[in-house]
């Protein structure tokens, strides 16, 4: 309803702009007309919204855009029409992209891209809750994590390595709960395999981190 609404308001200025000679003319330029009116508008439409409604906004566009173009064919003279769309056209992209900056969600936390690099986007929030990990995909959960340890082990800070620590003591108190729930003796060997590999590579590369800490501390 709340769509409908905006573009009816939007329409409806829109409609204010017209004037020309004989119908088929006059049908025309109302069309460019009321397809530039949009793009000021639209303009004029609060951003909060716009947003709510955007997909309906930018489609009832793309209507007006083509419907503009078709009109300017039935126009004798068409120099001044063909400049309007065009530089309404223009007008209009500009404020899309404007409009999508303003739409995007905000870019997650260091910690949060740490956090979907290791486990998944969006699998591990601020609640720390790993309640989706189960006795059938606890074996790949530990291989994506040590792995992507791994592969990023030299680009780290010393705060990247204490949070992974956080986040490798939570994944092995879970552990502890699924060990109960069905894992497999197969599934628990490869575990055990990747926590052998991971305990060396956090200790001896969050050393390296904190020692490179100081040194650029220390200059």
């Amino acid at each position: 309803m709340k769509s409908i609404q905006l573009l009816s308001g939007i329409a409806l200025i829109a409609l204010s702009f017209t004037s020309c000679k004989d119908e088929k003319q006059e049908k025309a330029q109302k069309t460019v007309d009321s397809y530039v009116a949009y793009v000021d508008s639209v303009k004029n439409v609060a951003a909060e919204d716009l947003k709510a409604d955007w997909k309906s906004v930018d489609a009832e566009y793309d209507k007006r855009a083509q419907e503009a173009e078709l009109a300017l064919a039935d126009l004798k003279d068409k120099t001044a029409a063909t400049e309007k769309v065009n530089t309404s056209k223009i007008k209009y992209e500009e404020f899309k992209k404007e409009m999508t900056a303003v739409f995007a969600p905000p870019a997650p936390s260091p910690k949060q891209q740490l956090r979907n690099a290791l486990f998944g986007e969006g699998k591990i929030g601020d609640d720390m809750s790993f309640s989706w990990v189960n006795a059938q995909n606890i074996h790949s959960v530990y291989q994506q994590f040590v792995h992507t340890v791994e592969n990023n082990k030299d680009s780290y800070s010393r705060e990247d390595w204490d949070e992974i620590k956080i986040l490798y003591e939570a994944l092995d108190s879970r552990k502890n709960t699924v060990e109960k729930e069905g894992l497999t003796a197969e599934d628990n060997r490869k575990i055990a395999g990747l926590k052998i590999k991971f305990a060396p590579m956090y200790t001896v590369n969050r050393m390296g981190a904190k020692s490179e800490e100081n040194k650029e501390a220390k200059k």
